[in-house]
Parts: structure tokens; C-alpha cells; sequence
């Protein structure tokens, strides 16, 4: 059962990813006086998201 919930988990962090990279890259293109910036905030919010993740994971793994 722990795997359903770990396996949702990494889809909903992959939908995540997809999405910020989906806006950082069309933000990227509108404005690319901003890219600096914006990809700064990207990679925090990609690795707060890969974070969550890994936390599943744990948990999966701790109440298995």
C-alpha cells in the first residue's frame, strides 16, 4: 500500500517540475532581462519540490 502512496507522490512532484519549467521557460522568453533571476527561484522551488519527494519516500520506507 506504501508504494501506491509513493508512487503518487513522485507523479505529483513530477507534475510540479513540469509546470514550474513550463513557466520559468515561457517567463524566460517574454522577459529575458529576467533570467537570472528567475532561474534562481526555479532551481529553489525544483529543489524544494525533489524534497517533498524524498520525504515520501522516507516515510513510505518508515511505515512499511
Amino acid at each position: 500500500m506504501g508504494v501506491i502512496g509513493y508512487g503518487l507522490g513522485v507523479i505529483g512532484a513530477g507534475i510540479g517540475i513540469g509546470l514550474a519549467a513550463y513557466g520559468a521557460t515561457t517567463s524566460m522568453a517574454r522577459q529575458p532581462e529576467v533570467q537570472g533571476r528567475l532561474f534562481t527561484v526555479f532551481i529553489l522551488g525544483s529543489a524544494f519540490v525533489e524534497a517533498l519527494a524524498l520525504i515520501g519516500f522516507v516515510v513510505t520506507l518508515i511505515a512499511s
